[in-house]
C-alpha cells in the first residue's frame, strides 16, 4: 500500500494529512498558532512558526499510524494566499512574513495604481490591487525597511517555504504566484512589464510549476528532522483557494464552491481568464495551464465568529449551533457587517470596521450568534452575485471549511443564497486537495480528474433552501447592502481614527 501527505497551511493552524492510495484519510495532525500584530492593522507570522508545525504535525502522523516512512510515494502543500516571505542570499529568513490580512500597504496601492491607471490594471494585473498581496508587500518593505529590502535575494508564497525547507530549493507554481500582483495570468509567468515598472528586479521570483509537477525528493535534512524518506517525491502544491477546489472533487467547468474558514469564499472553476471590469472580485490561474479560477472573498468569515465567540461568552460550539437554530431567520432585526479586517469582495477597502445593526432591549446573546452567521452569508451572497453577473451561477455549491461543520449555519446559507449544498464527506478539504496532488506528483494517480474519482465523496442529503425564509432573507440582504452604502464614509472614519490613536499608545 502507498501513501499520500498533504499539509495545509493555514492562518491560524497547520494540519497533516495522510491518505491511502485508494483515497482514503488515516489520519489527520494539527497545531495551532497566532500571527503577530506589533502595530494596528498588520498581520505577521515568523515562516519557521510553520515550519515547526509541519514536522511536529508529521512526526506525529508517523508516529500514531505506524506507517513506515518508505511507505510515503508523495507529499504536496496547500497554503495560505498572497503572503510574502523573503530571505537572503544564504537562504535565511530576512523578517517575518507579511499576511494576506496585513492592511499596512495603503501608500504602496495608491503608488501602484498611480504607476499604472486603472486601465493598465485591468489589462495586466486583472485583479484588485489590495493590501496584504505579495507586491505592495514588497514594495512597503523596499520604502520603510530599505536596509533589509537590500538583502532580498528570493521571495515567495508561504507554502512555498515549507517546499524549500523540504527539498532545498526554491520554487512555486502557477496558481499561489499569480495571486502576488506580479504575475502575467494570462501567459502563466512574472510579469516582466509590472515588476520593470515598478523597478523590482524579476531574479527575486522563483521558477514556477503546474501544482501536480514533481519538484524532487525530500532532501537530507529534512528528512533527518521530520522521519520522512529521502525517496519520498514532493509536488509543487498550490494556493489554498485552488487545493480547496480539488478537495471537493470540483475539477470541471463551472463547478463552485463556497467556504467558510477564517476568510470566506465562493469559487468557480472557469476555462478561460475573465476581466471583471469593477475589479470586485479575483481570477487567479488554476491547478493546470487550461484552468483558471474566479472567486469573491470576504475577510472575516469563520474568523467573525470566532471573535464574537471569544468577546462574548466564550461557550463550545456545539452549544452554539444549538442556539442559534432556535432563533429564527433575521436575528430579531439584528444585522452585521463582518468588516473585521476591511473587506475585499465588493468593497475592495481595508479601511473598513464590523458594526451591528439594529440591537434592542430584546437582543440576547442567542441573536448576535445569529446574527454573526447571517452577515457572513449575506458577505459571501455579495459574492454570488457579482459572480452571476459575470456570466457564472451555480445550481448547486459546494461548501466547505468550518462553516460547512455547522447545521445551523448550512440551512441559513442555502436560505440567503436559493442554492442547494451539497457537502464533502472529508472535512479536510485542503489537506486532501494537496494529498491528490502529491498523488499524481509521484505517479499514483494518473492526474488530478483520478485522485478525485478515489478520495471525494459527498454527504447523501442536500441541504435545500427554505421558501418561506429565503422571502425574509430577501428583506433583510437588501438592508445589509443599503447600511453599507448609508455608513461606508463613517464606517472608514471610525477605522482609521481608531487605528491612529492605537498608534500613539
Amino acid at each position: 500500500m502507498k501513501y499520500l501527505m498533504g499539509i495545509d497551511l493555514g492562518t491560524s493552524s497547520l494540519k497533516t494529512i495522510l491518505m491511502d492510495e485508494n483515497g482514503s484519510v488515516i489520519t489527520v495532525a494539527n497545531r495551532s498558532y497566532q500571527f503577530d500584530s506589533p502595530h494596528p492593522g498588520y498581520a505577521e507570522q515568523h515562516p519557521d512558526v510553520w515550519w515547526d508545525a509541519c514536522v511536529k504535525t508529521i512526526q506525529e502522523i508517523l508516529r500514531t499510524s505506524r506507517i513506515q516512512p518508505a511507505e510515503i510515494a508523495g507529499i504536496s502543500f496547500s497554503g495560505q494566499m498572497h503572503g510574502a516571505v523573503m530571505l537572503d542570499k544564504n537562504y535565511q529568513v530576512i523578517r517575518p512574513a507579511i499576511l494576506h490580512c496585513d492592511a499596512r500597504s495603503d501608500q504602496q496601492i495608491e503608488y501602484i495604481r498611480s504607476v499604472f491607471g486603472l486601465e493598465k490594471i485591468r489589462e495586466l494585473v486583472m485583479n484588485p490591487v489590495y493590501t496584504g498581496f505579495l507586491l505592495p508587500s514588497l514594495l512597503w518593505v523596499r520604502d520603510n525597511e530599505p536596509e533589509l529590502y537590500e538583502k532580498i535575494r528570493y521571495v515567495f508564497l508561504p507554502k512555498d517555504y515549507l517546499k524549500f525547507k523540504m527539498t532545498g530549493e526554491v520554487s512555486s507554481d502557477f496558481s499561489d504566484a499569480s495571486a502576488t500582483l506580479a504575475f502575467d495570468i494570462k501567459n502563466n509567468c512574472w510579469s516582466k512589464e509590472i515588476l520593470s515598472s515598478l523597478q523590482i528586479p524579476m531574479d527575486l521570483f522563483p521558477f514556477c510549476y503546474e501544482t501536480t509537477a514533481n519538484k524532487g525528493k525530500i532532501c537530507r535534512e529534512a528528512s533527518e528532522i521530520t522521519g520522512l524518506s529521502s525517496n519520498t517525491i514532493v509536488a509543487a502544491g498550490g494556493g489554498d483557494q485552488v487545493m480547496q477546489g480539488i478537495g471537493n472533487g470540483m475539477v470541471n467547468v463551472n463547478d463552485a464552491t463556497v467556504n467558510i474558514g477564517s476568510s470566506g469564499q465562493v469559487c468557480f472553476q472557469i476555462d478561460q481568464p475573465v476581466l471583471n471590469p469593477a475589479l470586485n472580485t479575483n481570477m487567479f490561474c488554476g491547478y493546470k495551464n487550461d484552468r483558471w479560477i474566479l472567486f469573491g472573498a470576504t475577510m472575516s468569515a469563520g474568523l467573525s465568529l470566532k471573535w464574537w465567540n471569544q468577546l462574548s461568552r466564550g461557550i463550545g460550539y456545539d452549544e452554539l449551533n444549538d442556539q442559534v437554530a432556535r432563533i429564527q431567520p433575521g436575528s430579531g432585526g439584528v444585522i452585521f457587517l463582518p468588516y473585521l479586517n476591511g473587506e475585499r469582495t465588493p468593497h475592495v477597502n481595508p479601511n473598513l470596521s464590523g458594526a451591528f445593526f439594529g440591537v434592542n432591549i430584546n437582543t440576547t446573546n442567542m441573536h448576535m450568534n445569529r446574527a454573526v452567521m447571517e452577515g457572513v452569508a449575506y458577505s459571501l451572497m455579495q459574492c454570488i452575485e457579482i459572480c452571476g453577473n459575470l456570466g457564472y451561477k451555480a445550481k448547486t455549491l459546494v461548501a466547505s471549511g468550518g462553516g460547512a461543520r455547522s447545521k445551523p449555519w448550512l440551512q441559513l446559507q442555502a436560505d440567503i443564497y436559493n442554492i442547494p449544498l451539497k457537502i464533502a464527506k472529508s472535512e479536510e478539504q485542503a489537506g486532501s486537495g494537496a494529498a491528490i496532488a502529491a498523488g499524481v506528483g509521484a505517479g499514483v494517480f494518473a492526474d488530478i480528474e483520478e485522485g478525485c474519482r478515489k478520495a471525494v465523496q459527498f454527504q447523501d442529503e442536500l441541504v435545500l433552501p427554505i421558501e418561506k425564509n429565503h422571502k425574509k432573507y430577501c428583506e433583510y440582504y437588501q438592508l445589509y447592502k443599503d447600511i453599507y452604502t448609508s455608513c461606508r464614509d463613517v464606517l472608514q472614519q471610525v477605522t482609521l481614527l481608531g487605528r491612529n490613536e492605537e498608534e500613539l499608545k
